[in-house]
Parts: structure tokens; sequence; C-alpha cells
């Protein structure tokens, strides 16, 4: 079984295109929707009042809701906007509203899941979380500049505490302190985790293991419309796809991280969770198909 923690958001996301006001986003629910497409997800998150039915509908037609906690207030929200070329977000806005009080309890029926992911949020809550499991097979977490910033030390005690961080190379540059991605890698592994993952936007990203460096290329897109949860969606798909396959070799792993370049490049292509919701499995695997031809030689 698989579970994922996080965020569950009211984004703004502006574009040079186009500005989109709470709109449904979050870590967790890009991971979540995500992983579905390769083994259904129990999630662990909090939304106030204000959370729209017609975005419950779409979680629970995704994912299990047990873990899905209402709280009276404001549900957590978040505003950026991106520069021209949609590679660069700049934070406007974090409301942590029922997020910042939010004590977290892992469900019954969850306690026995092997597979944990750990979606960009409250690094302190993401350790006391993962204790709450009673027999993890493979742990994996996010981070974002938010937590870097605010809460660095309990980041990196986080990361003690899972097997795999999934990171983009300005956060991973960020929270190591150092500039090479390879030394940012090994830094991290040296507190605790046994695999990185360092994640480079359009470009693919990089998996680190012990000595092992395995680099994979993103996807080649024309048109690319909202960056926004991209980088969710490739975690989630790893986690996903290794929960659906009950296996932690580092060949499938390397596989996993394969199908999280796919799936980041479908986040991508619509507006919000617009182009998850839209998809279907036989897009994933003629992609993959394509994939394999684009990197065979």
């Amino acid at each position: 079984m698989l579970t994922v923690f996080g965020s569950t958001a009211l984004d703004t996301i502006r574009t040079p295109k186009k500005v989109l006001k709470n709109v449904l986003g979050g870590a967790a629910t890009f991971a979540s929707i995500s992983a579905s497409f390769f083994e259904k997800p129990g999630l662990i998150a909090v939304v106030g009042t204000d959370f729209p039915k017609k975005y419950h509908n779409i979680l629970k037609k995704y994912v299990d809701l047990k873990g899905l906690s209402i709280l009276d207030g404001k549900t957590f929200r978040y505003d950026g906007k991106y520069d021209k070329t949609l590679s660069n977000r700049k934070t406007l806005k974090t409301e942590l509203n029922v997020l910042g009080d939010f004590k977290p309890s892992v469900p019954d029926e969850y306690k026995k899941s092997d597979f944990v992911y750990l979606a960009n949020n409250d690094p302190e809550q993401n350790s006391k979380i993962i204790k709450e499991f009673d027999n993890v097979k493979f742990s994996m977490c996010d981070t974002i500049e938010f937590w870097i910033t605010t809460k660095r030390n309990a980041v990196i005690k986080m990361i003690k505490s899972v097997d795999a961080v999934v990171i983009n190379d300005e956060e991973a540059r960020l929270l190591t302190k150092e500039e090479n991605l390879i030394t940012c890698a090994k830094k991290m592994m040296g507190w605790g985790a046994k695999y990185i993952v360092i994640k480079k936007g359009e470009h693919g990203s990089l998996l680190f293991h012990e000595d092992v460096i395995f680099p994979s290329v993103g996807f080649s897109l024309e048109s690319v419309v909202d960056p926004t949860g991209a980088g969710d969606s490739f975690a989630g798909a790893m986690i996903g796809y290794l929960a659906s396959k009950k296996k932690t070799s580092f060949s499938e792993i390397k596989r996993s991280v394969i199908y999280g370049n796919v799936m980041g490049s479908f986040a991508v292509e619509r507006y919000g969770v617009n182009a998850l919701t839209r998809l279907k499995r036989q897009d994933i695997t003629k992609r993959i198909k394509l994939y394999e031809k684009m990197t065979t030689f």
C-alpha cells in the first residue's frame, strides 16, 4: 500500500498568458494523482471549510480520502508568478492557514503502508508522521525553499528518516550550501538518505546512489503551459511505480525516475491538475515508448 502525506492547496498561478485564482493545487495533490496511475494511494492532508466540493470530488476519483481532514478555517494558499520563460517562479504569498496548526495522524488502514511519500510539507510534521507507520519498505521526501529557509535543521533531520530525497537543483544548492550538484547529493547522502534525485526541470534529473550517478533527460516538449506541480507529479510517479512493482532494487528505482520524467512532462501541458485528470494509462505507455526511442542509440 502507498500513502502520500503533504499539502492540498488553493493556488493562485500567474503565467505570462493567464492568471488562475484558487485552483486545486498542493504538493500532495499532484503527487497522489500522479501516483494513482500506478497504485491508488491514501492521502493524508488537511483542507479548510472553504475547500470547494468540486475539488473534493476530483480527489475522491483518484485517491483514498480516509486521511483527509477538514478543519474550520481557510485552506492552505499559495500565490506564485512565473517569468516569461516559465523556468523561474517567484513566490508572492504563502498562507499556511489550517495547515499551520494541523496535527496529522495516520488512519489505521494506512499504517500498514510499505511505501510512503512525504510531499513538501513542514519537515517537523514529516519526521513525526513517518514513525506512525508499522513497516515502511521505502520512504521518500521532498522540500522547498520555504522550509529550507525557515526550518533548515528540521529538513536535515527529515532526510535522516527517509530512504530517498527528491529535490530540485536550486533547492539542493540552497539546502547544502554547495554549488556543484554532485557535491550537493553527496552531502545529502551523508545526512542519511540512500538515494538522491535532483530535478532539473526541462533538463531532466540526476539520480545518485553510493558512487553511481544516473542522469536522465527531460521529455522534449514544444509547448509548456504551466510548470506548477511538475516536480510533485515526478515524485508521485516514482513512488507510485515502485509501489505497484513492490520492488526497490536500484534498476527499478532508475525506471521509476523515467516514469517521473514522463509524468512531469504531462503535468506542464495544461493549467493546474487539468493535464493529469485528462490522462489515460495508454497515454503514459505511449510516451514511455517515445522516451525510449529518444534515449536509445
